[in-house]
This record gives structure tokens, C-alpha cells and sequence, in this order.
């Protein structure tokens, strides 16, 4: 059995609720400067979540929907690269002027893990500038061993490459990490890595299929906040609608 000795953590909607109220403004925002009238609405923009990355949800868009104004084939890929970077640094604003909070116990849960000793990490496949914009800005107190975001892999989730880089850039075994997702795509990816996962759910994912988690909760919880649900796992876990990472251990030490 192997000793728990780092956690990864998935970004949007793990770290900070940002895929509703961030990410989906931004590029409203962004098409608006840009001149088209589209406008991604809550219930579409969860259909796009099924694609991973930003620039790839606006050619699906533009290959399907079609934007209110036609974009030639050969201008798409300068158009969306300008777009994306526009819409990353509206999102990168909202995260700075703090109009997306943390999400309930992932502050507190980050202080434990670093309290016990292990490494921390994030893997998205958000953009590099919004990453650092939570990691380096937001979350000053937290000492982050690994950070790999955006296009520093070319297969995204559910593809396991990012994890598959995080592994081999700390020298870890898949059973020496507990990875934190929220989504079917990261589920597909962690599970592929072979690692330990805790899902935290939200707006965008709770009905996905996220059986793949070993754990499944609503959030992390707060002692003086919002308490999560437990949806899945936990088997002699003193539950109290708040997740330890101390508990995390000695359980995946029982059910490796």
C-alpha cells in the first residue's frame, strides 16, 4: 500500500466556481468587442464544458452554430488565438477584483495538505495567465510544487496526459496521488493516470457521469461555512460535511 504523498488539483470548478460566472462571461464579453452578437447562454455553454479548451469550444461553435458573422477558413485560427487571449485576460480581471470567490474548503483543504506535508499541484487545461492569476495573486499563502496549465500538453482531458506530465515531473506513483476533479472529463483523466480522486461537484457537473471518483462530494466544506454532501465513498470516514485531507489518507491506505 502506498503512502499518500501529493494532490493534485483540477482548476475550474474545483478551485474556484469559474466556468458559469467566469468563463462564459468572459467570452460573452469578448464577442461583444470583437462584433458579434453571440452569446453563450448557461444551458449551452454546459454543452460546450463537454469539449475541453477554449479555443477548441470556439471552433466547435463556429463549425456548428456558425458566429453572427462568417469567418473564413483560413482566418479562424489567428481570430480565435486573438479572441482567446482577449477573453483570458476579462477572466484573469474578474479572478484579481475578486468576483470569484474560492470555492467552500479548498483553502482550508490546501493548508492541511501542506500542514501533512505534501505536494501540491495544479493541472488545468485553463490558460497559463489564469492559473498564475489563482495561484500566485489569490492563493499567496499556498506553496504550489507543480503548476501545468494550457497548452503545455496537446492532448487534453480526458485524455491522462497532464497528469501523466505532473507524475513524471514530481516522481510520483499514480497510488501516491490524490487528484481533485470535477468534472467527466477529469474523471476520464485522473482514473487513466491511476490515481486516487475525490470529485467536488457544482452547477455545471452534478449531473455528469462522475461514478469514476473514489470519492464523490459536493464541496470540500467549511468548519464555519457551507458543509458538502457525501455522494459516494467514504467508508468509515467520520463525516461531517467537511472533507480532511488527514481522513483522505488513512482511507485511501485502506482502500488503495
Amino acid at each position: 500500500m502506498g503512502k499518500i504523498k501529493a494532490v493534485f488539483f483540477d482548476q475550474d470548478g474545483v478551485i474556484i466556481d469559474t466556468e458559469r460566472d467566469g468563463h462564459r462571461v468572459s467570452f460573452n464579453m469578448t464577442f461583444k468587442e470583437f462584433g458579434f452578437t453571440d452569446e453563450w447562454s448557461v444551458d449551452y455553454y454546459h454543452e460546450l464544458l463537454q469539449i475541453a479548451g477554449g479555443k477548441e469550444r470556439m471552433k466547435h461553435h463556429n463549425h456548428t452554430t456558425g458566429f453572427s458573422k462568417p469567418i473564413a477558413a483560413e482566418e479562424e485560427d489567428e481570430l480565435v488565438k486573438a479572441m482567446h487571449k482577449r477573453k483570458t485576460a476579462l477572466f484573469v480581471e474578474l479572478i484579481e477584483t475578486g468576483k470569484l470567490p474560492l470555492r467552500p474548503g479548498i483553502h482550508r483543504f490546501m493548508k492541511e495538505a501542506m500542514d501533512a506535508g505534501l505536494l501540491i499541484g495544479v493541472c488545468t487545461t485553463s490558460n497559463e495567465q489564469a492559473a498564475k492569476a489563482i495561484t500566485e495573486k489569490v492563493l499567496t499563502d499556498i506553496k504550489f510544487d507543480i503548476v501545468l496549465a494550457g497548452d503545455v500538453v496537446e492532448k487534453k482531458k480526458p485524455d491522462p496526459a497532464i497528469y501523466n506530465l505532473a507524475l513524471a515531473k514530481t516522481g510520483l506513483k499514480p497510488e501516491e496521488v490524490i487528484v481533485v476533479e470535477d468534472s467527466k472529463n477529469g474523471v476520464l483523466a485522473a482514473k487513466a493516470a491511476g490515481t486516487h480522486l475525490v470529485v467536488t461537484t457544482n452547477h455545471y457537473t452534478e449531473k455528469e457521469d462522475l461514478s469514476g471518483g473514489d470519492i464523490i462530494v459536493t464541496c470540500l466544506g467549511d468548519p464555519d461555512g457551507e458543509k458538502g454532501q457525501l455522494r459516494k465513498g467514504g467508508t468509515g470516514i467520520e463525516y461531517d460535511g467537511v472533507l480532511r485531507v488527514r481522513q483522505l489518507i488513512d482511507y485511501f491506505l485502506m482502500f488503495p
